[in-house]
């Protein structure tokens, strides 16, 4: 492609004359017809040996390379460029003969199936959508335009896709949420009736799992991404554009605001309010609501900057409690001391 039309599609602004870009690399692998990038000045060093083509640089570092492509936000601009060269997973089209497509099923005449996919009774899949060898698709689901599920992704029954969902391999949405009721017999499983619906444009990382809800639906809104090996109980909600980092566990009927970042291994205990636009930090354990805005860190969690402060402090703790020790047995002396002079 032409750095001029590469430009022009995403706003781009061209420096130096324009040039044929067949792929993306990085600054040090990159060759004279490839396109690399330079999201920060940590890594400036390199423009100066760099055999790109041309480099995605913002406007501060333009004067140092002889082509580029200028931005505010060179970042999200290799991120739009790269859809462009990026090769799509699976060789395969149509219905394969090798699947099973149940003859109540529904399947948009564009789309694709896989061998050995099933796709159960009442199912909807729609246009474009791309299902991968040995995928599930359980009764009474609807996949929106352009869905993609992976190898091994599992749809339980009546679970709702929106546009362009991705659910990559091994995910499950739909599994019984984890309802018990104690008895004199012992648990007693508590009938998960409920559904999943995943707004339009979600990401579902390999092997997360996405409870149905006790009662009405567990909710994913549009734009949000789940990364892989994540866990979402019955009936939470979680707003549009949220994050969740590797290994987040959010416990049932917790909801998650609009635009939230989780980072990795935060636990979110349940029936809880996740403002708008909080942030969790990795590993942080969640046992109250979270005011919008709000950072927090820690087990259990506080403000960012208060468990900052003390995290200075703790590895000063064994000194401080040995002079600690010390002081005690000084005043103790001293108190002794006294009590004697007192009784002379």
């Amino acid at each position: 492609m032409l750095l001029s039309d590469i430009a022009q599609r995403f706003g781009l602004t061209l420096k130096g004359e324009d040039a044929d870009i067949v792929g993306l690399s990085t600054l040090e692998a990159a060759g004279p017809e490839d396109l690399t990038f330079l999201a920060g000045a940590r890594h400036a060093d390199l423009l100066a040996t760099t055999r790109a083509g041309a480099v995605i640089v913002p406007p501060a570092f333009a004067d140092r390379v002889q082509r580029a492509l200028v931005t505010d936000n060179p970042y999200l601009a290799v991120a739009r460029i790269a859809a462009l060269f990026a090769k799509p997973q699976g060789e395969f089209a149509g219905v394969s003969p090798l699947a099973f497509v149940d003859p109540e099923a529904t399947v948009a005449p564009d789309a694709d199936v896989g061998p050995l996919a099933y796709v159960g009774p009442r199912a909807e899949v729609g246009p474009g959508c791309r299902i991968f060898p040995g995928a599930y698709v359980g009764e009474d689901c609807r996949l929106g335009p352009g869905c993609l599920l992976y190898p091994t992704a599992v749809l339980l029954a009546g679970t709702v896709l929106g546009s362009g969902v991705i659910v990559h391999a091994g995910a499950v949405l739909g599994a019984d949420g984890f309802g018990f009721a104690q008895g004199p017999e012992g648990f007693v499983k508590i009938p998960q009736t409920g559904t999943v619906k995943i707004g339009d444009r979600v990401e579902i990382g390999a092997n997360t799992c996405i409870d149905r809800a006790a009662r009405d639906k567990t909710v994913v809104g549009s734009g949000t991404k789940i990364d892989n090996l994540c866990q979402v109980a019955h009936n939470v909600t979680i707003g549009e554009h949220s994050i969740m980092v590797a290994q987040v566990g959010i416990s049932g009927s917790t909801k998650v605001g609009r635009g939230v970042l989780m980072g990795g291994q935060a636990g979110i205990t349940g029936h809880l309010t996740l403002g708008d636009g909080c942030q969790i930090g990795s590993q942080a354990g969640v046992v109250k609501d979270v005011a919008p805005g709000a950072k927090i860190i820690g087990s259990p969690a506080i403000e960012g900057q208060a468990f900052m402060r003390a995290a200075v402090t703790f590895p000063k703790l064994p000194e401080m409690a040995k002079r600690l020790r010390a002081l005690e047995r000084e005043l103790a002396e001293l108190k002794k001391e006294l009590a004697q002079g007192g009784e002379r």
